[in-house]
């Protein structure tokens, strides 16, 4: 076995517990470090779009039923919808047990809106269900590669690798153009993931020098309440969802720990979707649903930030002792089902969808979204966290639906028996049961 300093994932723990002393020894110099943490995520956004194209392409002209790939697509949104209902009703039934907002009797009339500002004026824009829809459609070709915009990128792979998977023979050419495209842009995420430390030494440093630690004190209960939430989700209901699916989410979550330490340390699942579609596809799942569940996913499937924006708006309603009766509770949990489906790609998006959730909820003073501006960083390393996974158990679950995961590689991969690092791994042949 490889010496633990050698690992990526000791590589990480190493940045990560090296940014948190960095932040609290030299808090001036440990700001000054959140370009190392942009720089890394900026390169990974930087092969999303075309990584994510030729994987859809290649996994759909693999697919000896194009039938199916509607099916597998339907079967996604679908679980998504139920699985985020169960998220945004857990947020409800935690913030209404444990009521972190109560006794604090925040006047409204006293809170600066300045610190909204900037946020408050992207609302609505994230509010607009026909305006979301239509943004699906990109206004040139080209145009979804260079705004990198997931799901108008999933929107001309489908059509591009349908296109190309009835052409036949003549298609032949273009599929294996694609799939060679797909091995340079693994390589160069290779290249990329091994500046991960230094991205996540960078981020994490900023944001304990920045914030400190005690930021969390005088709001500490609602952070605490919101990553105990998370892990309830996580282990209790995405786990028991996995096990239906004949898998382990402890498991699954080891098989992942590098990636679960990046989304950590910089507080966005974008800077792994790359390694995550990969890893994937190595354990066993066929690449044609990683290409369509995974990106999909990450505009349909937030779960953590579902569980936030539910648990953030009964908080804020406890802490103005604004009084919530059950027709409210409904009506926050319809509207954010419909406000969570525009977070992704959007700057800022936590504090700007929540401010539209609350913007059609008016007995909630949308102005005690200043309450949680101080420890919105805090949270969505949790944020992320959980909607990365959801994301990977919902590609598990869907891929076991349709028989496409070599059950057999799947638990070697697991159980440790296989090993895989996306480091060496390029030249390494995938699952057997990928397109």
């Amino acid at each position: 076995m490889k010496r633990f300093h050698r690992t990526l994932f000791g590589q990480v723990v190493i940045a990560l517990v090296l940014g948190i002393i960095v932040g609290v020894a030299w808090p001036e110099f440990a700001t000054s470090l959140k370009p190392l943490g942009d720089g890394f995520i900026k390169l990974i956004k930087m092969i999303i779009a075309p990584l994510v194209f030729c994987v859809v392409v290649h996994g759909i002209c693999g697919t000896s039923d194009i039938r199916k790939v509607g099916r597998v697509g339907v079967k996604a949104l679908v679980y998504f919808e139920v699985v985020t209902t169960f998220a945004l009703a857990l947020g409800i039934g935690l913030a209404y047990l444990f009521t972190p907002g109560h006794g604090m009797h925040v006047d409204p009339g006293t809170l600066d809106a300045s610190a909204l500002s900037a946020y408050t004026s992207r609302v609505g824009g994230a509010t607009d269900t026909v305006g979301f829809l239509m943004r699906i459609i990109p206004t040139t070709l080209v145009d979804a590669f260079a705004s990198g915009d997931i799901l108008q990128v999933l929107l001309i792979s489908i059509l591009f690798g349908v296109a190309v998977a009835l052409l036949g023979e003549r298609g032949r050419p273009v599929v294996h153009l694609v799939d060679c495209l797909s091995h340079v842009f693994f390589k160069i995420i290779g290249f990329i993931v091994k500046l991960a430390p230094l991205g996540v030494l960078g981020a994490i440093a900023f944001t304990v020098g920045k914030y400190g630690v005690g930021t969390l004190g005088s709001l500490g209960l609602l952070v605490a309440l919101f990553y105990v939430t998370c892990v309830i989700f996580v282990l209790v209901v995405l786990g028991i969802i996995l096990r239906l699916a004949g898998f382990n989410i402890l498991k699954l979550l080891r098989y992942l720990r590098e990636e679960l330490l990046v989304v950590l340390g910089t507080a966005s699942s974008d800077a792994v979707l790359p390694q995550v579609m990969r890893k994937l596809e190595l354990m066993g799942v066929r690449g044609s649903t990683v290409g369509l569940v995974v990106p999909t996913g990450y505009s349909f499937n937030l779960d953590g930030f579902s569980i936030y924006l539910t648990l953030a708006a009964v908080f804020i309603a406890q802490a103005t002792d604004t009084p919530l009766e059950f027709s409210h509770l409904l009506l926050i949990l319809g509207v954010s089902l419909l406000t969570s489906k525009g977070a992704h790609g959007v700057p800022g998006s936590a504090i700007v969808i929540l401010a539209a959730t609350l913007s059609v909820i008016p007995d909630i003073p949308a102005i005690g979204l200043v309450l949680v501006l101080s420890v919105d960083w805090f949270m969505g390393m949790a944020r992320a966290l959980t909607n990365m996974i959801g994301n990977c158990v919902g590609t598990v679950v869907i891929g076991a639906w349709e028989g496409d995961v070599d059950r057999q590689r799947a638990h070697d991969v697991l159980d440790g028996r296989i090993e895989v690092d996306l480091r060496d791994a390029e030249d390494t042949s995938a699952a057997s049961g990928q397109a």
